[in-house]
């Protein structure tokens, strides 16, 4: 039996009870047996500056811890809420201390899958495809079928922010399932 398909799951807000938050607790309850999910914080990642890389010997510690666990990762999967038609700085920070030092990215030919949501109906769509055009650049290959933008986020959950709907649990359980289909191809070609 294979080992499962170990997960990082990035999560773009910091805030305690976000939306993206519970929709990230939400696909991990639901994910196949064949993935082990968990989240790796990202909110106490120092902005990157390209001195820290440089004049400090190691660079900060939070960075390269980071940068060992995506690396160890077999998949990445990304949760955002939008922000002004974007993604979160804490999300698009996480992706440039990544990247870096130049040459050594730990994103590189590591398969992702995307679910933007949020309180509005079009379920954070810009955030969606502008963290899309991040990760061709980072050469991340990510999974384009199923699509996931969550809308009425604020009406998907209750107080203890679990997911009260049905339909969403199935869809949500459905696009992991894609997703870990999507993740072991890339394994199997990785072992060859």
């Amino acid at each position: 039996m294979d080992k499962p398909t170990n997960v990082c799951v990035l999560v773009g807000s910091l805030r305690k009870s976000s939306f993206s938050g519970m929709l990230a607790n939400a696909l991990m309850s639901v994910a196949p047996s064949s993935m082990k999910p968990e989240v790796v914080e990202i909110g106490q990642l120092p902005f990157y500056n390209q001195d820290l890389e440089r004049l400090i010997d190691p660079p900060p510690a939070p960075w390269t811890a980071f940068r060992q666990r995506v690396k160890a990762a077999d998949a990445v999967l990304f949760v955002t809420p939008e922000y002004n038609r974007s993604v979160p700085a804490v999300l698009k920070n996480a992706l440039d201390v990544g990247s870096r030092p130049y040459g050594r990215s730990v994103w590189d030919c590591k398969p992702a899958a995307i679910v933007s949501g949020s309180p509005s109906a079009i379920g954070a769509f810009g955030a969606n495809h502008h963290l899309r055009q991040s990760l061709v650049f980072l050469n991340v290959p990510t999974m384009q079928q199923p699509e996931a933008y969550v809308g009425h986020a604020d009406k998907l959950f209750d107080e203890h922010g679990k997911l009260i709907n049905d339909g969403t649990r199935k869809f949500l359980q459905d696009f992991m399932q894609a997703f870990a289909n999507w993740a072991a191809t890339f394994r199997s070609h990785s072992h060859r």
